[in-house]
C-alpha cells in the first residue's frame, strides 16, 4: 500500500499518530480517491476503519447541523460528495503551499492537537443537577475534533466573501500550530477548563 498516495499526490510515508489513544482510530491507509460511498455504514464503529481524509470529506457534507438543529445554511454543498472531495483537495494544496509540508501530516497533527480528552456530563442527584467531568472515548475525540474544525470553518465563511477552502485551510493550520484562532483548539481548551472546575 505504500506506493499509493492520497489524491494520487501525497505520500503517507513518515506520517504517524503520536497520541497512543488515537492510534487505532486515525487510519492512515491511503486511497487515491478517498470516497468509499459509505460501504462501512452498517456499523457505527466501522467508520473508524476508513481513511481519515475521507472522514473529513464526510464531515464537510453536513456543515449546517449543530446540536440537532440546522443553524447555518449548507449553501452550495447539499451533501454532494464531489464538491466536498474538491474542497478537501484544494484545502490540502493550500496547506502545502503555506507550510511547505505534507498536508496529510499537517492535518493528522492538527487532529491530534484538537482532540479533547475530557467533557462534561450532567448528573442528577436528589433533585439537583451537577456537572461532572468524564473522560472522552478515543472515537468520540476524533469525531468532535473533525466536527469542530468543519463547523468553525463554515462559521467563518457564513455571510462573508471568504471561501470555505481558505477558512478550512486556516482552521487546520491554526490547529496544527496550537493557536487558539482555531475553533477546534478554542473549544477543546474551553471544555477542558470547565472539566477541571467540575471535578
Amino acid at each position: 500500500m505504500s506506493d499509493i498516495k492520497a489524491f494520487n499526490r501525497w505520500s503517507m510515508e513518515g506520517i504517524k499518530v503520536d497520541d497512543q489513544g488515537l492510534q487505532l482510530y486515525v487510519v492512515l491507509q491511503p486511497r487515491i480517491v478517498p470516497k468509499t460511498g459509505a460501504r462501512y455504514a452498517g456499523s457505527k464503529f466501522h467508520k473508524s476503519k476508513i481513511f481519515i481524509v475521507e472522514r473529513l470529506i464526510n464531515k464537510i457534507m453536513v456543515p449546517g447541523h449543530k446540536s440537532k438543529k440546522h443553524y447555518k445554511t449548507s449553501g452550495h454543498i447539499t451533501g454532494k460528495a464531489q464538491t466536498a472531495y474538491s474542497i478537501v483537495e484544494e484545502v490540502f494544496k493550500q496547506i502545502e503551499k503555506a507550510t511547505k509540508e505534507n498536508p496529510v501530516k499537517v492535518f493528522v497533527k492538527a487532529l491530534e492537537n484538537a482532540a479533547q480528552r475530557e467533557e462534561i456530563v450532567t448528573i442528577e442527584y436528589g433533585g439537583a443537577r451537577y456537572p461532572k467531568a468524564v473522560e472522552c472515548s478515543p472515537q468520540r475525540r476524533v469525531d468532535l475534533a473533525l466536527r469542530h474544525m468543519t463547523q468553525g470553518a463554515y462559521h467563518r465563511t457564513f455571510n462573508t466573501k471568504k471561501s470555505i477552502v481558505n477558512s478550512l485551510a486556516d482552521e487546520i493550520i491554526s490547529a496544527y500550530r496550537l493557536s487558539s484562532a482555531s475553533n477546534a483548539i478554542a473549544k477543546k481548551l474551553e471544555i477542558e477548563r470547565q472539566s477541571d472546575s467540575s471535578r
